[in-house]
């Protein structure tokens, strides 16, 4: 008989979250392209469950059309645009929407019968369980971006993306490290102190930076300055500050969200090489985590090599796109890393 006091270990379930995670993954690049395409206003209506389908017929498609010809963005960028044009960004929302009902059915159907029949941990009911709120969370979230570009602007506002870029790049490592726990049971005392704090606070500044590359996206900034490392010829844009608030120098002047993408990508690319260069010789850590960091440290270099070519081409479509995979991947290894000095 199967009971939670007898198992803190499950390798299905490890395997479900870890499945989870990869569709989570694919949803991340998905919704890159789509932000690259422009497509992420085509379907002006949230309908969760009639949503699945998309048109059928050439009615069906005319209709949805002129839903769109309703918004600024097909007045102002696209108003020369025809029904055969705006499939193309049509397909790539709904693609992305179907992809995030994927990963709903995917978590909540196999919780369901994990928890019926007892595999869980019971160490990580409650982190399933938020997990699945997290995502319910997630789709609201995604509306609400989408419903910023439906009114007064002709794309979404660049802290909304910020947010829903952040939430899901937030569940795919939570995905990720719940895997992890369940698979290895519970937790050992780890004797590598610093090591824990390190990578953690590591972790955070990849994910700062994630953020920071989600307000370069939502503002077009990656086509202002494509020469690296100056900012059209200068050491530092001349035009960073923004003479309406703080807020706008943040959140929404080109300027500043590039520069401020490149300084903390420069931070994190040091502190990625330290961290590879220290653990090839430390005393604390086994050969696996001795691995995991130089992971962590190659993956930052090819990162910043693909945003330096990236950021010089002007963001096309595969790179812009290949990017955000990497950065995805990047959270991966350090959140892999990060589990992992724990488990010593």
């Amino acid at each position: 008989m199967t009971s939670y006091l007898r198992s803190d270990r499950s390798s299905a379930v490890a395997i479900w979250l870890w499945v989870t995670s990869l569709v989570v993954f694919a949803l991340l690049v998905v919704g890159g392209v789509t932000r690259l395409t422009d497509s992420g206003l085509s379907i002006t209506q949230w309908r969760p469950i009639s949503g699945t389908f998309p048109p059928l017929s050439a009615a069906a498609w005319a209709h949805e059309f002129l839903l769109y010809q309703r918004i600024p963005q097909y007045r102002l960028v696209n108003p020369d645009m025809t029904v055969e044009s705006f499939k193309f960004i049509y397909w790539w929302e709904w693609s992305h929407r179907l992809l995030a009902r994927t990963v709903g059915l995917i978590f909540a159907l196999p919780l369901m019968v994990f928890l019926i029949g007892r595999q869980i941990p019971r160490r990580l009911i409650l982190p399933c369980l938020g997990l699945l709120a997290l995502g319910g969370l997630q789709a609201t979230v995604g509306w609400w971006m989408v419903a910023s570009g439906l009114q007064a602007r002709v794309s979404v506002a660049p802290e909304r993306l910020m947010t829903h870029l952040g939430l899901a790049l937030f569940l795919f490592c939570a995905l990720i490290w719940t895997g992890l726990s369940a698979y290895a049971g519970a937790a050992r005392q780890s004797a590598v102190g610093p090591w824990k704090r390190l990578t953690l606070a590591f972790l955070a500044a990849v994910y700062l930076q994630c953020l920071l590359g989600a307000l370069v996206a939502g503002n077009r900034a990656g086509k202002l300055y494509n020469d690296w490392p100056l900012y059209n010829g200068r050491f530092w844009p001349r035009d960073y500050l923004d003479p309406g608030s703080i807020w706008n120098t943040i959140a929404h002047n080109q300027a500043s969200v590039q520069a401020n993408h490149r300084m903390m990508a420069y931070g994190v690319l040091i502190v990625a090489l330290a961290i590879g260069f220290i653990a090839a010789r430390s005393r604390l850590l086994a050969r696996d985590e001795k691995r995991l960091a130089l992971l962590v440290a190659v993956t930052a270099l090819i990162q910043a090599s693909i945003g330096i070519v990236t950021l010089m081409t002007a963001v096309p479509v595969p790179l812009g796109a290949l990017h955000q995979a990497g950065g995805a991947l990047m959270l991966a290894t350090a959140t892999i890393l990060a589990w992992r000095v724990r488990r010593v």
